[in-house]
């Protein structure tokens, strides 16, 4: 790993102090893999397969669900990871739990179940995340959450109000929150998988569209990132057709994308130089597109924007998943009996039903919905 990289010996540590390897053993992982393996053991990450990206969990097998949406985010963080010299693991560790606090119904919960808040301090996904591995799950004997390094947490609170920020602040002085505040940048691992966040819905999203007939290839010749690889594909392979064309056109699309990535940021290393994990925060963002990529990819996010996520079949779906969050939240707000003890007796609980109903899979949601509405 490079110097700017984020050393597993110079982690910030837990909030709740424990050894780093049992005490009858040397440690053979670091503990952004211990990170890792907790995140993956986690009842959060198993529900993630269960919960929508853009089409609901029944509209098809083959639809990409937030679990296999982290998977390819890890995967693609990974590569460029170790390309860059940064801290692999890390990077892993933050893909893989980054949308743990994500709703059912994808952005059409989460929309929907920010409005219920809204008269209670609101709903964040990524704050909602970070609240998962620090207070919602329950595996240890010794404290609450998952217990996971400051560096993870730090990449898990991807964004956050200033208003939360301050109050995250008050609790944990200079801590994960602190960089909303104060103006500096999360490490460049999280400023990795922000990227490769992005990335990853824009290529899996085309997939997804074009499979499910809303979007087709002709569509995507609007597109000129998609366009360029479309006939870079029909040149070399003039025989090709059916999904393989769609295939081999995203292939080149996600690999030039990667290696654009690497090579504009070694650039804006090059130019900044800088000599640890805490000088890389002091700089502005140094994981980044070319100027050119940048367009180009923000291009795309806008034609599927409009022609996919508010397209009129996907928002007669989402407006019903509204529907259906908005209603869930009313029914346990007044019938909190009707949700587990543990949810039911919290002393808040606008907050209680919000960390019940986040952590819903889509068809549990359905169930729950129409059991409580009957």
């Amino acid at each position: 790993m490079k110097p700017y990289a984020c050393l597993p010996e110079h982690s910030r540590g837990r909030r709740h102090s424990e050894p780093e390897a049992p005490a009858h053993a040397p440690s053979f992982r670091n503990p952004h893999q211990r990170d890792r393996d907790r995140i993956v053991h986690s009842t959060a990450f198993r529900r993630l397969v269960y919960k929508t990206q853009v089409f609901l969990n029944h509209e098809g097998d083959l639809f990409r669900t937030r679990m296999t949406h982290s998977l390819e985010v890890a995967q693609l963080g990974r590569s460029i990871a170790r390309a860059l010299g940064l801290n692999e693991d890390l990077v892993e560790a933050i893909a893989l739990a980054h949308d743990l606090g994500h709703t059912p119904f994808g952005h059409a919960g989460q929309d929907a179940l920010n409005e219920c808040m809204a008269p209670y301090g609101g709903f964040e996904h990524n704050l909602q995340s970070l609240r998962v591995v620090d207070e919602l799950e329950e595996r240890y004997p010794s404290f609450n959450g998952l217990n996971l390094s400051f560096e993870t947490r730090e990449g898990i609170l991807k964004h956050c109000a200033r208003r939360n920020a301050e109050l995250i602040n008050a609790q944990e002085p200079g801590g994960v929150a602190a960089r909303f505040l104060n103006g500096t940048q999360p490490s460049l691992e999280a400023q990795l998988c922000n990227l490769a966040d992005a990335i990853a819905y824009n290529a899996h999203d085309i997939d997804d569209g074009v499979r499910s007939g809303l979007l087709t290839l002709e569509h995507m010749q609007d597109v000129p990132l998609f366009a360029r690889y479309h006939a870079q594909t029909l040149d070399e392979h003039p025989q090709l057709h059916g999904r393989r064309v769609l295939y081999e056109t995203i292939r080149r699309m996600l690999s030039d994308q990667v290696y654009d990535v690497i090579n504009a940021t070694r650039e804006a290393l090059e130019s900044h130089l800088p000599n640890s994990a805490e000088a890389a925060r002091q700089c502005s963002p140094l994981v980044q597109f070319s100027a050119a990529m940048y367009d180009e990819s923000k291009a795309l996010k806008s034609f599927l924007f409009r022609n996919l996520y508010r397209h009129p079949q996907v928002m007669q779906t989402t407006d019903w998943a509204r529907e259906v969050v908005r209603e869930l939240f009313a029914a346990y707000l007044n019938q909190p009996h009707e949700m587990p003890a543990a949810y039911a007796q919290g002393r808040d609980l606008p907050r209680a039903v919000a960390d019940y109903l986040s952590g819903m899979t889509d068809r549990f949601a359905t169930r729950e919905h129409a059991r409580l509405t009957a």
